[in-house]
C-alpha cells in the first residue's frame, strides 16, 4: 500500500513539474513566435503572441520591450509608451527602456519628454550613440541647434560611421544657417536674403 502511495505521489510530482516546465516553455515559445511575426512585419500577430507570453509571465520584460516596438511600428505611440513604462518599472536601470520611450515621445511631438528620457538613457549608458542621436533630433525640433549638433558629434565620436548622425547634423547646420540668414535678411542684408533662398525648407 505504501509503495502504491509513493508511486502515486511521484507521478503527481512529475505531472506538476511537467506542467510548470511546459508553462515556462510556452512563455518562451510565444515570445519567439511573436518575434518571428515581428521580423516579418506582421505586427498584429506579434502583439497577440507577446500578449500570450505576458499572460503567463506578467514580469517578462523582453516581451514588454518587443510588444512596445510592435505598437511603435503601428504608430500606436501611447500603447508603446505604456509598455516602455512597464519595462522601466521592472528594470529602472536599463537604458534601453528610456531610449525607446523617448523615441515614442519624439514621434508624438513631446520633445521635452524625449530630451528627458534621452538624458536618462545617456546617464545610465554614456556610450549609447542612438540615445544621443534621438535627443539631438528632439533638440533640433525645438530649434536648439547647438545642442543638437553637440549630441550628433557625440554620437559620431562613439560610432564614426554613424550615417544618420551625419545626416541630421547636416540638417541642423542648414536649419541654423537658415535662422541666421533670416535674421540678417530681416535687418536688410541683401546677401543674407540671397543665401536664404538657397537654403531648402
Amino acid at each position: 500500500m505504501k509503495k502504491i502511495a509513493v508511486i502515486i505521489l511521484a507521478l503527481h510530482l512529475i505531472l506538476i513539474w511537467g506542467y510548470q516546465a511546459s508553462e515556462g516553455a510556452d512563455e518562451q515559445s510565444y515570445f519567439e513566435r511573436g518575434n518571428a511575426h515581428f521580423n516579418e512585419g506582421q505586427f498584429d500577430d506579434a502583439i497577440k503572441f507577446y500578449n500570450k507570453a505576458l499572460s503567463i509571465n506578467p514580469n517578462f520584460i523582453e516581451a514588454y520591450y518587443n510588444r512596445g516596438q510592435a505598437y511603435y511600428k503601428k504608430d500606436k505611440y501611447d500603447e508603446a509608451i505604456k509598455d516602455y513604462n512597464k519595462s522601466i518599472d521592472l528594470n529602472p536601470k536599463r537604458a534601453e527602456g528610456y531610449q525607446l520611450r523617448g523615441l515614442a515621445y519624439l514621434k508624438k511631438g513631446q520633445y521635452n519628454n524625449a530630451i528627458e528620457d534621452g538624458t536618462r538613457a545617456i546617464t545610465l549608458n554614456p556610450d549609447f550613440a542612438v540615445a544621443y542621436l534621438n535627443r539631438g533630433i528632439a533638440y533640433a525640433r525645438k530649434g536648439l541647434f547647438d545642442e543638437a549638433v553637440e549630441d550628433y558629434n557625440k554620437a559620431i565620436s562613439i560610432i564614426p560611421n554613424y550615417i544618420d548622425a551625419y545626416f541630421y547634423r547636416g540638417v541642423a547646420y542648414l536649419r541654423k544657417a537658415s535662422s541666421d540668414f533670416r535674421k540678417a535678411c530681416d535687418k536688410g542684408n541683401k546677401y543674407a536674403c540671397d543665401n536664404l533662398k538657397q537654403v531648402p525648407e
